[in-house]
């Protein structure tokens, strides 16, 4: 799983989650338990390249901070890690979106994953020569995040094309079980374990989970090339990206609210290692830990995402997200005991998945194929562009006001937020969008 923060709605790298029935009522088959026919060996492999990945970046992203930490404990230069992580997403999104409509997706997400390892595997290197210093993180998470703008744009796209339409629920569902497990629930501790034992043990693992998840990737049976009917420029792409985006009300709206969450979320993420060392009082160990409650809320969201957008409604779900995120920012704003931080953690898990089940399916079942990778590719531009600055913000706000200040101000930003959504995001407006986009 790419870097994002524990009590954000970001969405993760290889596992979109189209659902185009979700949100419209009736039972279905989620309900009645019917046999479902298997998912087909592509499938297979993504899931296990998945899992795998998902294992050692939860290492790393554990033990990244931790290394930052030994370094310097300036809130400033700590979150500024996460601003380099996510810069890419500001900079290059909208040229990734338009590079993956052209190319094969399973060549542009195994290329990726093996540029990755080996950039890994340096700092690895590093590690081990006591040579790391913030510049050397610095760099090594910005490239990090550069590939990550391929691959997360090329695998939100891939999926609809290595299982049936009907059956992409139920696909999502396994992905983001088996990605929550390893990334969230056994990567932070292992990673916090691995770095207390050997600062460098997490960096070659996560470097070893890239490549093998790479050459499954790349054994996928078939072609996954979009048919272009016309050679166009890559600014007449992109343009046709914005403009399509941007004249969709709902898809438009959800993608500023996203941006404006995971700015706040970020802004407490990049900060959190020195919040769960220093307020919370915890051990580097524990740190892995209390990033692992994460998983139970997140597979709980898993199995029960589809069901809460049927039972709520799809735009009345999405609100209700929304209003408990700013909640959980005001609970851990309030809080000195790992214990209630761990809670919210559980709850905010489960709003992660669910948020993610509802809006990239929403997405893949409204967006037309051939636009996928560019259109997502200005919805993760707005995003997740804010991310750079929810890590500027939070550096700022903890070492001005202290490291509670971040959580006050994404309360309230994340509130205030949902109230003035409330018109634009409703089970009204999500049911016209998904009708005008019906064949």
């Amino acid at each position: 799983m790419d870097e994002r923060p524990p009590e954000t709605p970001s969405e993760t790298a290889t596992i979109p989650a189209p659902a185009p029935s979700a949100g419209r009522g009736g039972t279905g088959r989620l309900f009645r338990g019917e046999p479902q026919p298997p998912l087909g060996p592509n499938y297979r492999k993504l899931w296990a390249a998945s899992a795998i990945s998902n294992l050692g970046d939860g290492v790393r992203l554990t033990a990244l901070p931790l290394m930052a930490a030994e370094i310097t404990r300036d809130p400033a230069q700590i979150a500024a890690i996460d601003f380099a992580s996510t810069l890419p997403w500001f900079l290059f999104a909208l040229l990734a979106g338009a590079f993956v409509d052209r190319v094969d997706r399973r060549h542009a997400m195994g290329f990726a994953n093996i540029f990755r390892a080996l950039l890994v595997g340096v700092l690895a290197l590093t590690v081990v020569g006591d040579n790391a210093t913030m510049v050397l993180l610095y760099v090594v998470a910005f490239m990090l995040g550069c590939a990550e703008t391929v691959f997360d744009n090329a695998s939100q796209s891939i999926l609809p094309a290595l299982v049936p339409k009907d059956q992409l629920e139920r696909a999502n569902g396994r992905m983001y079980a088996a990605e929550f497990i390893t990334n969230q629930f056994a990567g932070p501790p292992l990673g916090a374990f691995l770095f207390v034992t050997a600062a460098a043990a997490p960096f070659f693992l996560d470097a070893a989970s890239f490549f093998i998840a790479a050459l499954l990737i790349l054994s996928f049976s078939g072609s996954f090339r979009t048919v272009r009917e016309t050679k166009t420029s890559i600014r007449a792409d992109i343009v046709e990206g914005l403009k399509w985006l941007w004249r969709h009300r709902l898809l438009r709206t959800l993608a500023i609210c996203l941006g404006t969450w995971n700015m706040m979320s970020t802004a407490t993420f990049s900060i959190f290692v020195l919040f769960a060392l220093e307020v919370l009082g915890i051990s580097q160990v524990g740190y892995g830990i209390l990033l692992a409650t994460l998983t139970i809320g997140s597979v709980t969201g898993s199995l029960i995402g589809a069901r809460v957008s049927r039972l709520l409604g799809t735009g009345t779900a999405l609100i209700v997200q929304m209003a408990v995120g700013a909640l959980a920012f005001l609970g851990i704003a309030f809080t000195s005991s790992p214990w209630i931080v761990g809670a919210i953690f559980v709850v905010e898990g489960v709003i992660t998945v669910v948020w993610n089940v509802i809006t990239v399916s929403m997405r893949q079942s409204i967006i037309p194929s051939h636009l996928l990778g560019r259109v997502n590719s200005v919805y993760r531009l707005l995003g997740w562009g804010t991310m750079p600055i929810g890590a500027a913000l939070g550096g700022f706000l903890a070492s001005q006001f202290g490291l509670r200040a971040p959580y006050v101000a994404g309360a309230l930003v994340l509130g205030l937020m949902t109230i003035i959504a409330i018109p634009f995001i409703n089970n009204r407006s999500v049911e016209a969008a998904r009708a005008a986009a019906v064949d």
